[in-house]
């Protein structure tokens, strides 16, 4: 039963035209984030904020899950109601960041290993307490003509997959999120090698620790050319390197992957995912679990004043609306410009 409950979940986070609103940044990323609106990070602030985005009218037409933060699935909505009840009074399943942040990696200069293991058990039964039916961790690979090593690639395979097995054994669906950085000058192809070496070393561990695919999502990078690269490679070029990867690795029995955005731009981040769900159909879900693309134009249009709320909710729910159309491969940019003129 519990299986089935697993795999039930894991469909709905990637029913059609849907994806994944990631909310759980950290109480230091979020600050960032209202540094760049001028606005300080207090509890009230950020709860505002979240309360924005989840009482989007009509918005769950397009999502159908949200990732928390700590602080925030145990926050309430202004009216309130809790987090976590306020989602799925609307259909939207909550779900909650577990891993502790990437830390150096012993004996690996310059690379990393995931935290937060220790007491996952514990914590995993009382977010399922909370409301949390799925959750989320992700191991970070930053690339350069060395780097991943097999050390680093390995280390956080096998932490992930520890964490999917004691997710699944709480009930929870976990996402997997092995995210290599695009940051430097590397080509699509050195990209596409290590998003290859990363997935494979993921799936070997996932199944040693007798993960369940269906219970599972991914969350990994689209593969791209270096963020300073000089020559960039085109949308067309992203999709196929991209799905080049998923199909050697990514087992049929997963219900779905679900990108990162990873620093691209938003529109960036919708045209490349509509470009490999155009190429589909796919033995998988192609969806999006987009933070930053879903939630800057959000962000910059509330500006943290109570009397832009739904300038800001106009925002959000337009990106949404163009992620859910990347999602059947039927985006085209004119769109933006469109509901721009109509806005």
């Amino acid at each position: 039963m519990a299986n089935n409950e697993l795999h039930e979940t894991a469909q709905a986070l990637v029913a059609e035209g849907k994806g994944i609103l990631a909310a759980d940044e950290s109480t230091g990323t979020i600050k960032k984030r209202f540094d760049s609106i001028g606005l300080e990070s207090t509890e009230s602030t950020r709860q505002a904020y979240r309360d924005l985005l989840f009482t989007t009218p009509g918005v769950e037409e397009y999502i159908s899950g949200v990732i928390l933060y700590d602080e925030t699935i145990r926050q309430s909505a202004l009216d309130g109601t809790p987090f976590p009840q306020l989602l799925e009074s609307k259909g939207v399943i909550p779900g909650i960041k577990v891993d502790e942040g990437a830390k150096p990696l012993a004996h690996a200069e310059g690379e990393t290993v995931t935290e937060g293991l220790d007491g996952l058990r514990e914590r995993l039964a009382e977010y399922r307490k909370l409301g949390a039916r799925f959750a989320k961790w992700r191991g970070v690979y930053s690339i350069s003509d060395t780097h991943p090593s097999e050390y680093c690639i390995w280390t956080n395979a096998h932490a992930l997959a520890r964490y999917a097995a004691l997710c699944q054994e709480a009930g929870i669906v976990p996402i997997v999120e092995p995210e290599v950085l695009q940051d430097g000058t590397h080509t699509i192809e050195r990209s596409e090698f290590v998003t290859s070496r990363v997935l494979a070393a993921l799936f070997t561990e996932l199944f040693d620790q007798k993960v369940d695919m269906a219970g599972t999502l991914l969350k990994p990078n689209m593969v791209l050319s270096g963020y300073e690269a000089s020559k960039r490679a085109g949308v067309d070029e992203v999709a196929e390197q991209s799905l080049h990867a998923y199909y050697k690795h990514v087992p049929a029995a997963v219900p779905g992957i679900v990108f990162l955005s990873g620093g691209q731009t938003d529109e960036d981040a919708t045209a490349h995912l509509n470009a490999m769900n155009a190429r589909g159909p796919h033995p998988w879900q192609l969806s999006f679990s987009y933070g930053r693309a879903l939630q800057a134009p959000a962000l910059h249009a509330w500006g943290g004043k109570p009397e832009n709320v739904e300038a800001g909710q106009h925002a959000y729910y337009h990106r949404a609306k163009m992620n859910s159309a990347a999602r059947s491969g039927v985006y085209a940019p004119q769109m933006e410009r469109e509901a721009a003129a109509v806005a």
